[in-house]
């Protein structure tokens, strides 16, 4: 039987979060992200989803097969 890859998202800061309303900020430390222009890789989960989908204009996303 085949096994299922799993799925993990690669999430890139690409741009500052200077000036962004406190939530944006806390979304981003919860991510793991703290410098701009810093990646981190997730788990594809419909939390980190959600968390990347609350702020799309800080944040680049790719799909990455583990």
């Amino acid at each position: 039987m085949a096994e299922a890859k799993a799925k993990r998202l690669e999430i890139t800061q690409v741009r500052s979060s200077s000036g962004r309303p406190y939530k944006h900020r806390r979304t981003l430390e919860a991510l793991g992200l703290r410098r701009h222009q810093q990646t981190v890789v997730h788990h594809d989960t419909p939390q980190i989803r959600g968390m990347v989908a609350s702020i799309p204009h800080l944040v680049s996303m790719k799909e990455i097969e583990d």
